[in-house]
């Protein structure tokens, strides 16, 4: 039973944590479409100024994705959360570490897969499942 308290106490403080995450990465993937928005080529005659401008919106551009990509983890890791799977590796099935849980709560994968994953050894197909 005690056990039973911790997984829930456990499970709820990784939910408002993927949350609370949630909502802030969605205000900021709105504030970057409203700064796109703002720059405005044709007001700008110069060609280092459009230079510069095409930097920035190349760089915004980045930025989004990698926002949404955060994004889209953390709605994955909520529907884990949900089907009860959340914590278990996506790649072996190991349990992902607590530590790991609370230092990128929307991981998919324990250290080990990780780094095999960022090392090129495997492919990250999980993810689009």
């Amino acid at each position: 039973m005690e056990m039973k308290k911790k997984k829930e106490s456990a499970t709820r403080i990784y939910r408002e944590k993927l949350l609370e995450q949630k909502a802030q990465v969605e205000r900021s993937v709105l504030s970057s479409v409203e700064q796109g928005r703002k720059f405005d080529a044709e007001d700008l005659i110069d060609p280092a100024d459009q230079a510069v401008l095409s930097y920035q919106r190349e760089l915004m551009f980045s930025e989004g994705t990698n926002k949404r990509t955060h994004l889209s983890l953390i709605r994955l890791a909520l529907k884990r959360l949900n089907d009860g799977t959340y914590g278990e590796c996506l790649m072996c099935g190991d349990t992902i570490s607590p530590k790991r849980l609370e230092a990128v709560p929307w991981t998919p994968y324990c250290i080990g897969c990780q780094e095999k994953v960022e090392s090129g050894e495997a492919d990250e197909a999980e993810l689009a499942a």
